[in-house]
């Protein structure tokens, strides 16, 4: 047994390295980096595990599975961002960045070997059934998510419309797991929103950033100003509850509101094409089009009194244009810290039409601060509720592997969550609520955005309305 286990381990050793040697050429190729030689040690053992596998596992498992597990193992152990993408994978991220896929409307990571809920997308079924960032999915119907990786969660989860699917979902300061049932839904995301509000101010919302978000932030900032007869008195950009998205489309948004050539973001890795600086530049933010949908913009759009919203679910592209517009002074952020994912992930394609999603730099505001796992502090804070938060916030500090933050060691601590604690909570007794409980679930409730229980934004138009008195 252990003679044939070594005479396979060799073998693999030996394909082993044939494969590193072969992505270690394809990865490199056109570069000046030199090649690190080959850790043969370690290959070895990895070659022992993996004949161990081959022989003795109780089912036989192919190569290509096992190289799958080996590659997606060693990708998901990095950081919390970084994945393999398997086909469908690669196929149903390029098709939610177009901002239309077919499922339940989650952003997700992985924690414990469970699926972490980041944040539901707004007007999606998971949005609707109150899903909240933080929820723990532990079952997918009857199919323990332990064991499973993120990617072949994500497909479980996708499905046809008006399918249907029960999640078991662990929630912190819940006593036990709850269940919900889901209709796919065919998930078109409006990136992009916006009315006019009372007094004359402007309200424009952007829920995640596509391919088309900039062109629909030019139109909505058009009609915006047109609708307003006695002219636009102030703006309020709503980025809460936003995951990011696309780079282009967060430095696009930032040049509506800033000088043209203005320092947008940078960012900072180890190789040199992960050394960039950006800019509110058509250069920098166009896709595939020479149609500068920026360039016939009102000249108000430039001048407007602005207060950007944002929370704990505002991440990523959110926090780049938070920090640009925070930077250059050019409006008042309010609300309360974001998320802090302040990391750059390059899809890098391979064969057979997979790909691998890598961390590759980190990304810095234009004076040079970090966002990573410390977010954006807002200028002013103002929490979503006049009583307080509405529900505990998972933020980059809290996930397993996040990278550290660079310039700023203090920001590299784990939140701690409110709702941790039960305990702390007066009860009634025979299971009937008392009205610190019924409190905590009106509490706890989902805001609608822009509506009159909007708590965030009465501040912000407020805040915009002392301006135009101190201005006259």
């Amino acid at each position: 047994m252990r003679s044939t286990l070594q005479k396979i381990g060799l073998l693999t050793a030996g394909l082993l390295a044939g494969i590193f040697v072969s992505l270690n050429f394809s990865a490199s190729a056109g570069k000046d980096a030199a090649v690190s030689a080959l850790p043969i040690e370690e290959l070895r053992s990895f070659a022992d595990v993996y004949g161990a596998i081959k022989q003795g596992y109780v089912e036989p498992v192919d190569d290509k599975t096992l190289i799958t597990y080996a590659i997606s193992g060693m990708l998901a152990n990095l950081d919390p961002h970084s994945a393999y993408l398997d086909a469908e994978a690669f196929k149903e991220m390029q098709v939610t960045t177009q901002g239309e896929f077919g499922g339940l409307g989650l952003e997700v990571g992985m924690e414990d070997g469970l699926v972490k809920v980041i944040s539901p997308i707004e007007d999606t079924p998971a949005y609707k059934a109150g899903l909240k960032p933080g929820d723990l999915i532990i079952k997918l119907d009857d199919m323990l998510v332990k064991g499973l990786t993120l990617t072949d969660a994500v497909k479980k989860m996708r499905g046809k419309p008006k399918t249907q699917i029960r999640l078991t979902v662990f929630r912190k300061g819940e006593p036990k797991p709850f269940e919900v049932t889901l209709t796919r839904e065919k998930i078109k995301v409006q990136s992009v929103k916006s009315k006019s509000l009372e007094g004359g101010y402007g309200y424009l919302r952007i829920t995640q950033f596509q391919d088309e978000t900039n062109a629909d932030v030019a139109r909505h900032l058009e009609k915006l100003v047109k609708d307003e007869k006695d002219g636009l008195k102030g703006l309020v950009l709503d980025l809460r509850n936003d995951p990011g998205g696309l780079l282009t489309s967060a430095i696009g948004v930032s040049a509506a509101f800033l000088p043209p050539k203005t320092l947008v973001t940078s960012t900072e890795g180890r190789t040199e094409d992960a050394k960039r600086r950006f800019t509110a530049s058509p250069e920098d933010y166009l896709r595939g089009t020479k149609d500068d949908y920026m360039k016939n913009l009102p000249a108000l759009v430039k001048t407007l009194p602005m207060v950007v919203l944002v929370n704990g679910g505002s991440a990523s592209a959110s926090e780049i244009v938070a920090g640009a517009l925070q930077d250059h002074k050019r409006a008042i952020i309010m609300g309360t810290q974001t998320f802090g994912k302040g990391s750059v992930q390059t899809v890098l394609p391979l064969s057979n039409n997979t790909a691998i999603k890598l961390t590759t730099a980190r990304y810095y505001t234009p004076s040079g601060r970090s966002i990573q796992a410390k977010g954006i502090t807002p200028d002013i804070v103002v929490e979503e509720t006049a009583n307080g938060e509405a529900h505990d916030r998972l933020r980059e500090a809290d996930l397993e592997r996040h990278l550290e933050n660079d310039k700023d060691k203090s920001a590299d601590v784990k939140t701690e969550s409110k709702l941790d604690k039960p305990e702390n909570k007066p009860h009634a007794k025979n299971g009937k609520k008392n009205k610190t409980d019924e409190e905590d679930d009106v509490a706890r409730a989902p805001i609608e955005f822009a509506s009159k229980d909007d708590y965030q934004l009465s501040q912000a138009v407020n805040l915009l309305k002392a301006l135009q008195i101190l201005k006259r």
